[in-house]
């Protein structure tokens, strides 16, 4: 007989039970909403150029402080934010020491809008465009997450702090794997910060933009910001080998690697009776290259030899080049696992002068898929109805050959009678 005591004391355990069913996933949930949280590092050039007063009648630092405010105003709930400056703290004329002016702001995170409004607001134009150093710095801001990371870097001059190039800097950002991409902005640009900026932002797959206007720069920011909280498939970092024999084994999914021009990268696939490989590949030129060019994409046995190839080229300026291939295995009697080696090589030459290391980014996309998968994927009638819809479609036009026939026929005959 259950008593009351026994009855109460059920009923709690219940209670408890449930409670930290609940509690547990809530707790699990919010972590995991922060670390794929997508991150933004605003990196706002603080030197002393920013005094000159050439945007709608006011200052550049006037401009950007005003467009930071509408854009903070603006930064959508799930965007961990952050604000980094450069040239902001250092006024004297040593070089070694105006050069490691960069500090964070405001750090990457949720976004307090009035602690970091309040921040901005107090910045004044310094010091020297110390660009690669800040860059190195915002990259360490973003560290951490799986979600999306952009570093938008706002500036009205070249660095001054060469030869730490900031081209090189985000070269080396990028070949690091990170899913990371910088934009950039110039304020009332010349053509050498143009073609620097430009440079910075191609590194990593990001844009340039060309500001002469405060809406201009409240608009472009705001975008940015925004395309920061779009869904992204953050490719895997991955290291080809230089052979098929040590080629890492790759699944389905996005990767991305760095290839030297004239060089050959190695991965592995495996297969089962059955599936079929879909699988493409892109090098992007992100440096001055020269023209004629190709990317080969084979597919190839451990023992060499050749089972398909895609292959691309063209001539004149390009920014990326890509190629695919695809090959389905076949039923085999012993259900043997089947090893298949991808050996990716551009034909890319670099233009004189330019570095080659490190390597061109290189993006490779593989789809291992299922027989039921391929089968879904002919057209709507299928193969074996396809032939019954041949023969319909031969029937029909047999009949509509006699009928019409018949029908000339009848025509003449009438005429003729009359």
């Amino acid at each position: 007989m259950i008593t009351r005591q026994r009855l109460a004391a059920g009923a709690a355990a219940l209670l408890a039970a449930l409670t930290a069913g609940v509690a547990v996933p809530s707790a699990a949930l919010a972590d995991e909403t922060t670390a794929t949280a997508p991150k933004v590092d605003l990196v706002l050039d603080v030197s002393g150029s920013m005094r000159a007063r050439d945007i709608d009648g006011e200052s550049r630092m006037a401009a950007a402080k005003q467009a930071f405010a509408e854009v903070l105003d603006a930064t959508p709930e799930e965007v961990q934010l952050g604000i980094r400056t450069l040239g902001a703290n250092y006024p004297g004329d040593d070089r070694k020491t105006g050069c490691k002016d960069t500090a964070s702001l405001f750090p990457v995170g949720p976004l307090d809008r009035t602690e970091a409004k309040a921040a901005v607001a107090t910045l004044s134009p310094t010091g020297w465009t110390p660009i690669g150093p800040a860059l190195l710095k915002a990259a360490e801001d973003l560290e951490g997450g799986e979600g999306s990371k952009r570093i938008v870097l706002i500036t009205d001059g070249e660095d001054t702090c060469a030869p730490l190039d900031p081209c090189e800097v985000a070269r080396e950002i990028a070949a690091k794997g990170v899913g990371l991409t910088i934009d950039t902005l110039g304020l009332v640009p010349d053509a050498k910060m143009r073609a620097q900026l430009s440079c910075i932002a191609e590194a990593t797959g990001g844009t340039y933009t060309s500001v002469e206007r405060r809406s201009e720069l409240t608009e472009r920011v705001n975008q940015l910001v925004e395309r920061a909280a779009d869904p992204v498939v953050v490719p895997k970092a991955v290291e080809g080998a230089q052979d098929c024999a040590q080629a890492p084994v790759v699944t389905s999914g996005l990767y991305t690697d760095r290839e030297e021009t004239g060089q050959q990268r190695w991965y592995r696939v495996d297969l089962e009776p059955g599936q079929e490989l879909r699988t493409s590949v892109s090098v992007a030129a992100d440096r001055s290259v020269n023209p004629d060019y190709g990317v080969l994409l084979r597919a190839v046995t451990l023992h060499g030899r050749e089972i398909v190839r895609g292959e691309a080229g063209g001539s004149g300026r390009t920014d990326v080049i890509s190629t695919g291939l695809r090959y389905p295995k076949a039923e085999d009697d012993d259900g043997a696992t089947e090893a298949v080696c991808l050996q990716v090589t551009n034909s890319f030459a670099p233009a004189a002068g330019v570095a080659t290391s490190p390597g061109l980014p290189l993006e490779l996309t593989v789809d291992i898929v299922d027989g039921t998968d391929r089968a879904a994927d002919v057209a709507s009638f299928g193969l074996g109805r396809g032939w019954w819809l041949l023969g319909v479609l031969i029937a029909v036009g047999f009949l509509s050959g006699i009928v019409w026939g018949w029908l000339t026929r009848w025509r003449i005959a009438v005429w003729r009678t009359n």
